[in-house]
């Protein structure tokens, strides 16, 4: 089968063995690229590995599904509350330490399928995880109707929480910089203007920057959700004291129902397609492989969600 594989850094093309042991075979109709798989290659964690952890297929059964990549015991207590990537056997994803979604076929647990809703076009629904991603955030920094919320960050993750608050009614503030993540965030329905005083900060960056605006943009003992990811030591100034501000991490995501996120992810995503519109802007086989990473890794070309259409 057709595969994207790492080997010396570098991602490329193969032709992999099927996928062969246990597990549910899915074929793979559209996988995407995540910042985090940039940052993990460049940290060499994916050598001679397919890389992949956001996708969705189908099962031999005709089943359209979205697949969680979190991997868990399924018999630890955080298993049991659906918290798979706390798993006492440690943090386990799907491209990272088994091979994942950028290919043409993967064995996943059944545990780890998620029907999609009737009707969804399976080649958006490797958006079903970042937004998963963003409703678990959203959900972590306690954000309630009537507040006011800002999102720092037009990336996918950031544009995701946009979606995932619209979803639920809620208004936002977006800070970006690129004029195509501005035009996307309004399409989403966030307004691309900044103040202060804000009761709910969702950093979806997670540099020092971010985490200092972050900070200054809130009123005193407001909260901090923060859905990026810190990949270096970060500090804090004395001001996130003085304003007794919470700081509230997110990671994966919820993966029992009824609380289960990528079920919510998937019904926003067939409440509104457009959100593919917004958040998709380039589109390639897995042999255009080497234009994919490069395209991804210029946000500042214009890319936001970069997919591989592999079938």
């Amino acid at each position: 089968m057709k595969a994207i594989r790492i080997a010396n850094g570098e991602p490329g093309l193969v032709d992999a063995p099927a996928p062969s042991g246990e597990g549910v075979l899915v074929n793979i109709v559209a996988s995407s690229i995540c910042g985090s798989d940039l940052h993990m290659l460049d940290l060499g964690l994916l050598d001679q590995r397919i890389p992949g952890h956001e996708f969705a297929g189908f099962t031999p059964d005709g089943t359209a599904v979205a697949v969680e990549p979190t991997l868990g015991c399924g018999s630890c207590v955080a298993c049991g509350e659906g918290y798979n990537s706390h798993c006492v056997n440690g943090f386990q994803l799907l491209g990272l330490v088994a091979d994942g979604g950028m290919a043409e076929q993967v064995r996943v647990p059944a545990a780890n399928l998620v029907p999609l809703p009737t009707g969804l076009d399976v080649r958006l629904a490797s958006l079903v995880e970042p937004l998963a991603v963003a409703l678990h955030g959203i959900d972590r920094a306690r954000v309630r109707d009537g507040e006011r919320i800002l999102v720092i960050g037009g990336g996918p993750v950031g544009l995701a929480v946009v979606a995932g608050l619209a979803g639920r009614g809620l208004a936002c503030d977006i800070s970006v910089r690129y004029e195509h993540q501005r035009s996307a965030a309004v399409a989403l329905g966030a307004t691309p203007e900044v103040a202060d005083g804000y009761d709910v900060v969702i950093d979806a960056v997670g540099t020092e920057g971010s985490l200092k605006e972050a900070v200054q943009r809130l009123r005193p003992m407001g909260r901090i959700g923060l859905v990026g990811s810190f990949w270096e030591p970060t500090a804090l100034d004395a001001l996130f004291c003085l304003k007794e501000i919470e700081l509230l991490p997110s990671n994966t995501y919820v993966c029992k129902s009824p609380h289960r996120n990528f079920e919510e992810a998937g019904q926003l995503l067939h409440a509104r397609p457009s959100i593919a519109d917004a958040l998709v802007t380039h589109r390639f086989p897995l042999e255009a492989v080497s234009e994919a990473f490069s395209a991804a890794r210029d946000r500042s070309a214009g890319a936001i969600k970069v997919v591989f259409d592999v079938a």
